[in-house]
């Protein structure tokens, strides 16, 4: 690999954050009516700054794990979503709402309270993804084009308990409605605990999927290549999966499982920089804030009362775009 020194590493990170910067200063232009002004007072700046930094932190998160998952998976089309962890962060989210779970921490201190619904995710997340890699394995290796299958079927399976559970328990308080939880949207009623919390985790994951970024690009020419240059390949693929489950959860917690930003943000980074981790993963991270920024952006304009009369939840948006692009993807791959 060609060495990537620090200064060049800054110089990356610096167009990174000036591409976000200008995705988000556009997304802040656009109001709850649709049209592109400035807000005129301190409350309207505050609701967009506040859906500006959700948006980048759920789309940066859910790019990142994108990129680990196709790293490790070899398998360009593995994402958070297919892979059942979204899903499995998005139910059991749905469950710490609960007031004999969630309402009880809280209870007890309100950091308590906050923590605790990304680590519940978290944990939903993890166990979602060992199901599908369990069910995956052929002959002690995952397959990956099995896995994808497997956790279509494991999400279409959560999916289902979340939709029982509601009709039976019905709507919770500041559960952000029945379409948070099956498509995701960007929530501005957030606690500041559950924001702070859902950053720190995003945050530690990253890093961790930064540390062994140079192991995932040599991971990508296989098992036995990877091994011949180092790597631990079976250590790798449960660092890259919880660090990557990791960044899943803290994203689902606050927005839902939004789909496809996954998937399509690490394959337009890919076609900037190429399959070098060290490059892709900043890059991804900036491409999928900057597009999450956007999509939030037109859902909020196409609800303008001249057009859709309605704001749709930018998962709505994500699945709709994203879908062409993912069977383009597997028709490309069978080729």
């Amino acid at each position: 690999m060609t060495p990537l020194t620090p200064a060049r590493f800054a110089r990356l990170l610096g167009w990174c954050g000036l591409g976000w910067l200008v995705a988000a200063g556009l997304a802040s232009l656009v109001g709850s009516t649709g049209s592109f002004a400035a807000p005129a007072s301190s409350d309207a700046w505050r609701f967009r700054l506040e859906l500006v930094v959700v948006a980048s932190l759920v789309g940066a998160a859910l790019s990142a794990a994108g990129v680990a998952y196709q790293s490790v998976l070899r398998n360009p089309l593995a994402e958070p979503y297919l892979l059942g962890a979204s899903t499995g962060a998005s139910l059991s989210a749905y469950l710490w709402r609960l007031p004999a779970i969630g309402a009880a921490l809280a209870s007890l201190h309100p950091l308590l309270g906050a923590i605790s619904q990304p680590v519940m995710a978290f944990g939903g997340a993890v166990l979602a993804v060992a199901v599908v890699f369990a069910l995956a394995m052929h002959r002690g290796r995952i397959d990956p084009l099995r896995a994808i299958l497997v956790g279509v079927i494991v999400n279409s399976l959560l999916a289902s308990v979340y939709l029982l559970l509601n009709e039976l328990i019905k709507e919770l308080p500041g559960a952000g409605g029945t379409m948070s939880f099956l498509v995701g949207a960007v929530q501005a009623s957030l606690s500041s605990g559950q924001l702070l919390a859902a950053t720190v985790f995003i945050a530690i994951g990253w890093m961790a999927l930064l540390s062994v970024a140079p192991a995932l690009s040599a991971a990508q020419l296989g098992d036995d290549e990877a091994a011949a240059l180092g790597v631990r390949v079976h250590r790798l693929r449960w660092v890259a999966l919880g660090a990557g489950s990791l960044v899943t959860a803290a994203a689902v917690a606050i927005s839902g499982p939004i789909a496809f930003v996954g998937l399509i943000c690490p394959h337009a980074a890919r076609l900037l920089v190429g399959h070098d981790t060290r490059k892709l993963l900043p890059v991804a991270t900036a491409i999928g804030a900057a597009a999450l920024v956007l999509a939030d952006a037109a859902s909020r304009w196409l609800g303008h009362a001249d057009r859709l009369g309605v704001v749709l939840p930018v998962g709505v948006l994500t699945s709709l775009l994203g879908g062409p692009v993912f069977l383009w993807l597997l028709a490309r791959r069978e080729r």
